[in-house]
């Protein structure tokens, strides 16, 4: 689709690292400094909604949410893992998954919510830390697919 921002497959340095690409998807591990450890995974083609996928491309999507999911639960050990597909802003099919703390910046609501609290500078460093511990452990988990 023209002009969609996740077709275009640009990721700028300062947006996140690519961390996997197969030829239906590719993982991202998104720069938000509020929110170490967020990964988004983008479905490779211009497609808008999970039901324009075929059974078998569902379920190659879902399992890389899947182990993107348990690879941030083992890392990053949050309080809870927020998996969320939108698209009203970029509809192209994309989900985000998130690791959640009480303390984080936008708890108890969504991370596209009103910032509620400022989270320790002390904290987010090590949250960071073990973030850049994510994109082996989600290349290993992937790896065990096959």
């Amino acid at each position: 689709m023209k002009n969609c921002v996740l077709c275009a497959d640009i990721l700028k340095p300062e947006e996140g690292e690519l961390v996997w690409r197969g030829d239906d998807c590719r993982i991202v591990l998104v720069n938000d400094p509020d929110l170490p450890g967020f990964c988004r995974i983008i479905w490779n083609h211009h497609v808008g909604e999970m039901s324009e996928l075929t059974f078998g491309e569902r379920e190659v999507l879902m399992s890389l949410v899947f182990v993107v999911e348990d690879a941030i639960r083992h890392v990053m050990q949050p309080s809870k893992v927020n998996l969320a597909s939108l698209g009203n802003q970029v509809p192209h099919l994309h989900w985000h998954i998130i690791p959640r703390y009480a303390d984080d910046a936008f708890f108890p609501g969504s991370v596209w919510s009103t910032r509620t609290q400022q989270t320790p500078g002390s904290v987010l460093e090590v949250r960071k830390q073990k973030a850049r511990d994510l994109p082996e452990a989600i290349r290993a988990a992937i790896s065990q697919l096959h």
